[in-house]
Formats: C-alpha cells, sequence, structure tokens
C-alpha cells in the first residue's frame, strides 16, 4: 500500500492544529507542524508530544512547511491569514490549502463580521488565485474535541471550487472521526463562517461548551 500524504499544518501550535494532526497522524498521514519561527514550530511538536505521546511530527517555519507538505492546512487567527498565506505561497502551488479562517473581530465574537470579500476562504481564493485549491472547512468544531479520544458530533461543511479538492477533504474528515458534506463553491464558505459566531452566542446563552451542527436527511451518516 503506498505512503499516505504529508499533511503540513501551518498555525499547528493552536488547540485546533494540535488535535487535526492527533487525528491524521492516527489515521496514517505524516505531520508537518509549521509557525512563523522554527523555535515556535520545536515548541509546538513538544506541547503536542505532552498531549499525545504517540503522534510523530516534524516542526518547521512556514515557508518550509507549505513546501513539504502534499496538503497544507492554515489554522491561524484571521488576521495572520494574509500575511501568512504569502510567506507560503511558493509552496502552494497545485496543492490543496484547508482554510480553518474564521473572520471573528473582538470583541463582538458573537456577531457575524465577514469581510468585504464575503468570506475568509473566498479571501484567500482570490489572493492566491486558481492554481491553489483553496478548500474550507473545521469552522464550526470544538478544537479541544479533536484531541481527546471521542466521537465528535458536529458535522463539517467542505466549501470550495474543485469537486475533487472537495472530495479529498471530506476524506480526511472521515479518517478524522467526522461527517463532511459538500457545500458547494467558496463563496458558500461564508455560510459556516458566519454559524461559528451564531454557535459562540448558542454556547453562551444555553450554557453548552461545544454547540455544533449536524445534517439530517440521509440515513447512513
Amino acid at each position: 500500500m503506498a505512503d499516505k500524504e504529508t499533511i503540513a499544518i501551518l498555525g499547528g501550535t493552536g488547540d485546533l492544529g494540535t488535535g487535526l494532526a492527533i487525528r491524521w497522524s492516527k489515521a496514517g498521514y505524516k505531520i508537518v507542524i509549521g509557525s512563523r519561527t522554527l523555535e515556535k514550530a520545536q515548541n509546538a511538536v513538544a506541547n503536542l508530544k505532552k498531549i499525545s505521546p504517540e503522534t510523530p511530527a516534524d516542526a518547521m517555519e512556514n515557508a518550509d512547511a507549505a513546501a513539504a507538505g502534499d496538503i497544507v492546512v492554515l489554522t491561524v487567527p484571521a488576521e495572520h491569514q494574509l500575511s501568512t498565506l504569502d510567506t507560503v505561497r511558493a509552496g502552494l502551488g497545485g496543492k490543496i490549502l484547508i482554510d480553518v479562517t474564521v473572520p471573528l473581530v473582538p470583541p463582538k465574537v458573537g456577531t457575524v463580521q465577514l469581510p468585504s470579500e464575503g468570506s475568509a476562504g473566498k479571501r484567500a481564493q482570490d489572493h492566491l488565485g486558481e492554481d491553489v485549491h483553496v478548500v474550507t472547512a473545521y469552522q464550526n468544531v470544538a478544537a479541544h474535541l479533536l484531541q481527546e479520544d471521542v466521537k465528535i458530533e458536529c458535522d463539517v461543511l467542505v466549501a470550495g471550487n474543485k469537486k475533487a479538492a472537495r472530495d479529498k477533504v471530506i476524506q480526511l474528515t472521515e479518517e478524522a472521526g467526522m461527517n463532511g458534506w459538500h457545500a458547494g463553491p467558496i463563496e458558500n464558505s461564508a455560510a459556516a463562517e458566519a454559524l461559528t459566531s451564531i454557535l459562540i452566542q448558542i454556547n453562551r446563552r444555553h450554557d453548552i461548551s461545544h454547540s455544533g451542527i449536524k445534517i439530517v436527511g440521509q440515513e447512513d451518516h
């Protein structure tokens, strides 16, 4: 059986990147953790080892990580989205970029505030051009649950302009223990991004730690 791809997680220092690294490593993928500096990336790998000692990962600066990854995942705060993409653009050509960016604007993170481009996902696609296959996913998943050996009930909306790229991300989603759904072109990322603020409000008002979404109507999901 052929080796699975290498997944580079940029901004893998946070809870979401760490959780995805754990789950994809268990599924047989090689993991690279990227950060703005090698030291930060090494610290992230050390933290990953504390949480999940059996998860191997290499540490690199973001540009090197993007070049090393067959698939690249962006998990940085919205304000660093474009600046990070600028530093890694050379390593993204022809690849799938899974962008998890949610355009939350403090202090009103419970209010939907989408960017002028329509969504963070479309902003990334417009910025990088069609040679990079931007796919958005995981905006509505509670990051801490990814790090735990639990079933995640929240479904994942997968948006992107290329069906083949969405298919791959849905495969990765299922290998990480979640249900993924085709949500259409990158413009539709706006719906999943906006839902994050709504879920924050639900968590606050109903004393829930990790509300999520569930797609109904298909019996085998």
